[in-house]
């Protein structure tokens, strides 16, 4: 079976760490929520992550946005403003010393209820705000080695179903994605929309390059992927066609390239999909890691992060 795509060595700075909790600073070992918390009793909440690169988060504003964009979608009021609460994330870090190859996972939920049930009418607190931030790097193998993807049954839903926009708590389509995935010996599952296009991956955007061009999906059955944003507009600085456009499979696997990215690890190539080797289909030159387009993208998407990374809105 292969590895998670978010495999890392387990760093011992982490069991130390201080975990914002409402405000409250809070030893990793003592951080703990109410289990009459609407996050743990039906996963309803928002939540973003991040990554801290020399002092600051790179495209701080965007990701922020896409929070409160969430929360207002579902009819949640954080209860801070932007703000207050790119303040209470920097006061976690700065509590923790920290400054570099951080991963954090900030969290918002309704709050807690009066009792198990899932009308918002029942809860009875504020929301619940958590911040967890870790030392984390992605795994360089990953990136060496290539990724395999298998093409899973669980689909990426209509929206008046569930909307695939919503970065929520909810994530029951894409677990059951990801097991699929594991159980067939891949690193991540590659998930088609509801016409059988390719829509995304479990926990990543997927891209492919055919002759030159980048492609990838619409979007409109996936989270408004920020690294994926980026990945498009340096494309086109970068004089690469790229196309958001429905595809199968079929282009798939005639793909010269493709790659996945995300905020944990930028931009990871992808070997295998499916059984089939990435390459061009008249070639069988054995896959020796990212193809050009790939290596160009992932350059200019690190020297990206760095000149964004910042403290504040």
């Amino acid at each position: 079976m292969a590895d998670s795509i978010h495999d890392v060595k387990i760093d011992p700075r982490n069991l130390d760490i201080l975990i914002s909790v409402n405000g409250e600073l809070v030893p990793r070992g003592q951080a703990m929520i109410s289990v009459f918390d609407s996050g743990f009793i039906l996963g309803d909440g928002v939540w973003e992550g991040l990554r801290m690169v020399k002092g600051g988060v790179p495209f701080l504003r965007e990701h922020v946005e896409r929070l409160y964009e969430g929360a207002k979608a579902i009819f949640m009021d954080i209860g801070l403003t932007p703000e207050e609460l790119v303040k209470r994330l920097f006061d976690c870090l700065d509590a923790n010393g920290m400054e570099d190859g951080v991963h954090i996972r900030l969290m918002v939920t309704r709050g807690v209820k009066a009792t198990p049930y899932q009308d918002p009418r029942v809860t009875i607190s504020a929301p619940t705000i958590v911040i967890i931030p870790e030392y984390k790097e992605p795994n360089p193998e990953k990136s060496q080695r290539g990724l395999v993807l298998h093409t899973v049954n669980v689909r990426r839903g209509y929206p008046d179903v569930q909307d695939q926009k919503l970065n929520s708590h909810s994530k029951l389509n894409c677990i059951t994605a990801c097991i699929q995935a594991a159980n067939a010996g891949a690193d991540e599952a590659l998930m088609l929309d509801p016409h059988g296009f390719v829509a995304t991956c479990n926990s990543t955007h997927f891209f492919i390059v055919r002759r030159g061009e980048l492609w990838t999906s619409t979007g409109q059955y996936c989270i408004p992927g920020i690294t994926r944003g980026n990945m498009i507009r340096l494309a086109g600085q970068l004089g690469i066609p790229v196309f958001e456009k429905p595809f199968s499979l079929y282009d798939v696997y005639g793909a010269d390239e493709a790659f996945v990215t995300g905020t944990f690890a930028g931009l990871i190539p992808v070997r295998v999909i499916d059984g089939r080797p990435v390459r061009h289909p008249m070639s069988k030159e054995e896959w020796s890691g990212a193809g050009p387009i790939s290596q160009r993208l992932s350059a200019a998407y690190k020297e990206l992060c760095a000149k964004d990374s910042r403290r504040s809105l």
